[in-house]
């Protein structure tokens, strides 16, 4: 193995046993990229390299995963792995050469006409097309990971490190600073904040903000501040692309903007249809100059079974939950219960309070309590708040050293008592120093004192904070306790506590009901939701969505049975 120094400046050409270093061809921030020649063969070759001397495991997998997917994929629109070799501490990943530039530098000394970029659309559409047909997710499509020839214009698709080999995954909240992909071209699914998952369709919202950019030259949404633009994603629509910039024929705008739903359902659901409409675009702009309007997606088939991921026949509890949160987002503080049997979709209606939650900046953590693990002080607010560190410690120093001054100003020198139930709260605070020992109820007191002062530097005007408590029927009594103590004191305002449980297995005496009547007896506010089966329609509607307008689907039910009908078809 290879003995290395430091590299202080990317710009110095590194010595590699084996290849000769022509040029520099990119330094990212974990990443440099060189082009080189194999001495042995004389090849031409690219070299992809760690920037640091000692990466972090995240950095050497995400390397090994973008080998060991790339060299499956056989397929011609992607730039094949040669080999994988260790580096001193690192890896340096050998790649195939085809004399290609990337299509952001590209673009930078070349102004493409529409038909030239109505012909690299096509082209990645057929890769994505292949890359789908092998169930991989790139996640992160955008100008700098498209390669194009600069003489014969043929595109490749390139930096697979986060690609998933999943057909569907889940992404949880963290902070915009360290979500994975490119933030400027994510898709609301990737934020972790939209409730629902991530899957083939999430490649073809970032391909939409591709297209937009190479159409109008700005992306469609711009800012400096990785919350902001979480919540473009989220909520805000762009701008149509033939508005910016007349040129651009109306039903190219219509496709780019189809692309870039916020709604995965809403997009295209196959690359096939999508290169279907380009195709038809780009044949009327070269026999004619032109391009008229015609109903898009009419080749669009999906070719798998996907339930679609919309709530269905819960608008009303999804606006009630709404209704509450900006009412805490303007002062109050309230409690909101989602009760109902398991499984009946407690958790998938409290999720969707994740959009005005990122408008208004604020945080969400949750937490879930364990039928075997009652006698756990505290587990559900403990996981809640480790997930919260989680979020701060991504953040830049500036702001870490703002929470470390309040967070001390508020628990002075008890530090310790919180720090014993968060350890990842001294990242933040530093070592804190032994608290006295108390006995009996004093120990009780003085953590529930101190984490209610600790939970108020989180509710504020600026960053409203939601805890959801799920699976509550099991909270042990410390966890109840607090709970009453937090309801009682939440004079401050800024804080949500979002409930959720099993209303079937508690009763007029369980433990969570008597603290409920005590909150409610304190004044505090506490509203519940009740979750009641799905209607009969409703289902149907659900049906039709997964099954298509093709076989006009209805559901059936007698006697407990289900029964789905499709084109004269009976399933049960």
């Amino acid at each position: 193995m290879t003995t290395l120094a430091a590299i202080p400046d990317s710009n110095l050409l590194p010595y590699i046993p084996g290849y000769a270093i022509v040029e520099q061809i990119y330094a990212g921030s974990q990443t440099i990229v060189y082009r080189a020649v194999q001495e042995l063969s004389q090849r031409p070759v690219v070299i992809k390299l760690l920037r640091q001397d000692y990466p972090t495991f995240s950095e050497l997998l995400q390397f090994r995963n973008q080998y060991t997917i790339t060299k499956n994929l056989n397929i011609p629109g992607i730039i094949h792995p040669l080999s994988l070799e260790a580096y001193g501490n690192r890896y340096t990943l050998v790649m195939e050469d085809f004399g290609g530039i990337s299509l952001r530098d590209y673009t930078q000394n070349y102004s493409l006409s529409l038909r030239e970029i109505l012909e690299i659309a096509r082209q990645i559409a057929d890769i994505l097309h292949d890359v789908c047909q092998h169930r991989v997710i790139h996640k992160d499509i955008k100008p700098a990971n498209i390669l194009i020839h600069p003489e014969s214009h043929q595109v490749k698709l390139i930096d697979f490190s986060i690609a998933s080999l999943l057909p569907r995954e889940n992404q949880e909240i963290q902070n915009p600073n360290v979500l994975e992909g490119t933030l400027a071209y994510l898709s609301p699914e990737q934020t972790g904040r939209m409730n629902r998952g991530i899957d083939y369709r999430s490649d073809f919202y970032a391909l939409g903000v591709t297209l937009y950019e190479l159409l109008t030259g700005q992306l469609p949404f711009e800012s400096h501040d990785p919350m902001e633009l979480v919540h473009c994603h989220l909520a805000k629509l762009p701008l149509a692309p033939h508005s910016i910039n007349p040129e651009i024929p109306a039903i190219a705008s219509e496709i780019v903007l189809k692309l870039m739903a916020k709604n995965a359902e809403d997009r295209y659901q196959s690359a096939l249809g999508l290169k279907h409409d380009l195709e038809r675009c780009f044949n009327q702009w070269k026999a004619t100059g032109r391009i008229e309007t015609f109903v898009l997606g009419e080749r669009d088939v999906c070719d798998r079974f996907i339930i679609p991921e919309k709530l269905y026949g819960r608008e009303t509890e999804v606006a009630t939950l709404l209704k509450a949160f900006e009412r805490v987002a303007n002062s109050n503080s309230e409690m909101m219960l989602v009760a109902g049997f398991s499984g009946i979709g407690k958790t998938a209606v409290i999720n969707e309070v994740h959009k005005p939650i990122v408008r208004q900046r604020g945080y969400f953590i949750k937490g879930k309590y364990d039928q075997f693990g009652r006698n756990i002080p505290f587990s559900a607010f403990m996981q809640a708040f480790r997930d919260l560190m989680g979020q701060l410690l991504s953040e830049s120093n500036v702001q870490l050293a703002t929470w470390k001054a309040k967070i001390l100003a508020a628990v002075g020198e008890n530090g310790q008592v919180i720090v014993d139930v968060i350890p990842e709260l001294e990242r933040i605070i530093g070592q804190q120093l032994p608290v006295p020992e108390l006995s009996g109820n004093a120990v009780q007191n003085r953590f529930n004192l101190l984490f209610q002062k600790f939970i108020q530097v989180f509710t504020t005007p600026e960053h409203p904070l939601v805890i959801f408590l799920d699976d509550l029927q099991w909270a042990d009594s410390a966890s109840l306790n607090l709970l009453q103590l937090l309801m009682s004191e939440a004079s401050s305002g800024y804080l949500l506590i979002l409930g959720a449980y099993r209303d079937n297995e508690v009763f007029p005496t369980h433990p969570l009901m008597l603290t409920l009547e005590q909150i409610q007896q304190a004044q505090a506010t506490v509203n519940t939701i009740t979750l009641e089966p799905l209607l009969e329609i409703t289902v149907n509607q659900l049906v039709g969505r997964v099954d298509g307008s093709y076989y006009a689907p209805h559901l059936s039910v007698r006697s407990g049975r289900v029964t789905f009908v499709t084109s004269g078809s009976r399933y049960s």
